[in-house]
């Protein structure tokens, strides 16, 4: 069955929807370089790790490139996965894996709209799972752009990569079936696909989203 991760929670009650509809992953944004009103502090991530307490896992997304951040974050909030969302250096990398673990990490491969990859994935040595996603150039967005890309051009990534491969970019819960039997990823990420009109996490969304993606 296709994993589940639900990004971009800002606080208990936003936890609550996703451990509610099933999510597999939480996902909290902390340590921000780039456009987006998604990140919390990392007492506000703390806080949400201790409520969820073991009943998913938790995911830090990070823009971050410096290792000795990334592994105080880790220490101090207790996530038990990294998204490295950003183009960090292999020997920082390095460094996170050899002091944290038992942490896994998830490596970001940025795939334009039409497909095209654009991130050299072959230079990463060090990765758990990667994801695919939309970036949008003009806003200095690399996540939660709400654009999706070439889910067929995904698909054949997917069968290139020897780890499991999450798709992300442009997901909710009407196009999620359709993105899972095209690209067959291990999972799917979403983030603005599960917000109302507002910019705020949609309880009835997430649930349908969940629903949807793990129907297939």
């Amino acid at each position: 069955m296709v994993k589940v991760k639900i990004c971009a929670n800002k606080n208990i009650e936003e936890a609550q929807m996703c451990l509610n509809a099933g999510a597999d992953i939480i996902g909290i944004l902390v340590g921000q370089e780039h456009t987006s009103n998604d990140f919390v502090n990392k007492e506000t991530a703390k806080e949400i790790v201790e409520y969820v307490n073991g009943r998913c896992d938790i995911s830090l997304v990070t823009h971050l490139t410096n290792a000795d951040e990334i592994i105080e974050l880790t220490e101090f909030i207790g996530n038990n996965i990294i998204q490295l969302h950003s183009d960090i250096n292999e020997t920082e990398v390095e460094k996170i894996v050899n002091k944290l673990p038992n942490i896994k990490l998830v490596r970001l491969i940025h795939v334009a709209s039409d497909g095209t990859i654009c991130t050299n994935y072959a230079e990463m040595k060090y990765a758990d799972y990667y994801l695919l996603d939309s970036f949008n150039l003009k806003t200095n967005q690399v996540g939660g752009t709400g654009l999706t890309h070439d889910w067929n051009k995904s698909n054949e990534l997917i069968k290139k990569l020897n780890k499991p491969t999450f798709l992300a970019g442009g997901l909710n819960p009407d196009n999620v079936k359709e993105a899972i039997k095209t690209a067959e990823p291990y999972g799917v990420d979403v983030n603005s696909g599960c917000k109302n009109e507002f910019g705020k996490k949609n309880a009835e969304k997430v649930q349908l989203f969940v629903s949807n993606a793990k129907g297939i």
